[in-house]
């Protein structure tokens, strides 16, 4: 493979530099600065969080926005900085600590059994419900990103190469990325080859249930100890007990997660009307890939519980409203992943109002999942400055070999997960954009003229019962 993509680098290049003998008159890449503000709104409901073991409320609510500069340095060269950040709100996380009390995800990320002043946190009576967001800290968080993006063009414009790097953070993770591409332009830029690779170095800081990390922290005789002192655990029969021990769990010592990935792609012009493209990725994955709050419940081992005893019965049950179940271990997934998607585009112009955009993907990884996506855009043109777009796209999923429903896994198995992100399931997405565009750029803030508005909304719906829906809008300005 490593042979193979010397060879094409080397074949890439070449061809463009011969091109690049030819004087030509040579345009700028970009002729002023542009500055993008982008921002989005999202939202979920669904019944399988895997923060509970793949049951219980996924309602989850995602606030973003993005500043995008792009700055030419010259004739050739541009560099471009994406400044992100976004909040969100989850029910499903906020139940890492599902307890109304102090916990792991309660305040600070620190000790279980602390609280403001050093003393004893009081642990009476604590209840949950996988049903109800707690009031645990984890419930919210915060991603700050930035990339930033270095491009080269040739004199006669047939050959680009750029490089990029990239970090992200929030409170249990760390991404470090960089990266570069080439493209090659032929046949009077109506062929377009190229090649782009990627690594990302990640890095988790685990956080794991509240009943695992104080079993961790104080071994067999946890349950009288820290938060668990003077906390009653109820048996399926609603009993107070003390045989509660997850012996499964042990803390996650690898936390660095690594990422690989090239992409090759071909685009073909094939008529004035008529344009193709196909893409070509091998990905792969390094390190812990699973994360250390999804619990895990073993269909061979007992139930054990926190709170009030009148909802164990109907503990899967919306009407449960109190009661919350002890985790036997949490997902335990391998240290590698494959992953190959092969997909293609085709743009058909009908007529001076109307484009067709369809997109096709066939994704497969050595975890068994198998998925294929498909997606249709119509834009109509209503005037020179407005376009619409409705918007379709089906995906469908074969389940990883990794993956059961809550309470089905044995203790037995070495991997399991009940991620229902990683079960078989059909989805439905249905949307509408609208674009606005002014290439003379009349409306001004300060130095900069409008030049685009471009609005989308969309309907997520899976076989699963999530439900989602998203809306985003971007302005993009030109400096004057």
């Amino acid at each position: 493979m490593k042979i193979k993509i010397l060879s094409f680098f080397f074949l890439l290049t070449t061809a463009a530099f011969a091109q690049d003998k030819e004087p030509v008159f040579k345009k700028r890449v970009l002729e002023s600065t542009e500055v993008d503000f982008l921002a989005s709104y999202y939202d979920q409901n669904g019944s399988r969080s895997a923060v509970s073991g793949g049951i219980g409320s996924e309602k989850l609510t995602d606030v973003a926005s993005n500043i995008v500069v792009a700055m030419p340095l010259n004739d050739d060269d541009v560099l471009t900085i994406d400044l992100g950040i976004s909040a969100y709100s989850s029910a499903s996380s906020s139940n890492i600590n599902p307890f109304n009390s102090t916990g792991a995800s309660g305040g600070g990320g620190g000790d279980d059994d602390r609280i403001a002043g050093g003393q004893k946190a009081a642990a009476t009576g604590p209840t949950g419900t996988p049903w109800q967001a707690s009031s645990g800290a984890s419930k919210s968080d915060q991603l700050v990103s930035v990339v930033a993006n270095y491009s080269h063009s040739s004199d006669s414009r047939n050959f680009i190469w750029n490089t990029d790097v990239s970090f992200s953070n929030e409170y249990d993770y760390t991404s470090v990325g960089f990266g570069g591409g080439i493209a090659g332009l032929f046949n009077e830029k109506n062929t377009e080859l190229s090649l782009k690779v990627n690594a990302y170095l990640d890095q988790w800081r685990p956080i794991y249930p509240t009943e695992l990390h104080e079993y961790s922290k104080y071994g067999s005789n946890f349950l009288n100890q820290g938060y668990f002192n003077g906390v009653t655990v109820l048996d399926q029969n609603g009993q107070s007990t003390t045989n509660y021990l997850p012996s499964a769990f042990q803390k996650i010592n690898a936390v660095n997660r690594n990422s690989f990935s090239a992409s090759v792609g071909f685009s073909q012009v094939l008529s004035k009307k008529l344009q193709v493209s196909i893409f070509f990725d091998v990905l792969q994955q390094q390190g812990l890939l699973s994360s250390p709050y999804h619990r895990i419940y073993f269909a061979d081992k007992a139930n054990f519980y926190i709170g009030q005893a009148q909802y164990i019965n109907n503990y899967e049950s919306t009407s449960n409203a109190g009661v919350y179940k002890l985790a036997d271990d949490i997902e335990r997934l391998p240290d590698s992943r494959f992953k190959l998607p092969i997909g293609a585009r085709l743009n058909y112009y009908i007529n001076e109002r109307f484009l067709l955009r369809t997109y096709y993907r066939f994704y497969s990884d050595n975890w068994d999942i198998r998925s294929h996506t498909a997606t249709i855009e119509l834009p109509v043109k209503l005037s020179d400055k407005f376009t619409v777009f409705p918007m379709y796209r089906y995906y469908t999923q074969i389940a990883s070999k990794y993956y059961a429903p809550y309470e089905t896994h044995l203790s037995t198995e070495k991997f399991y997960t009940s991620d229902a992100d990683l079960a078989t399931f059909d989805a439905n997405q249905y949307g509408f954009g609208i674009n606005y565009t002014d290439i003379f750029t009349a409306s001004k803030v300060w130095k900069f003229g409008l030049k685009n508005i471009d609005f989308r909304f969309n309907h997520y719906e899976r076989s699963d019962n999530l439900k989602a829906n998203i809306a985003t809008i971007g302005f993009k300005f030109v400096m004057q």
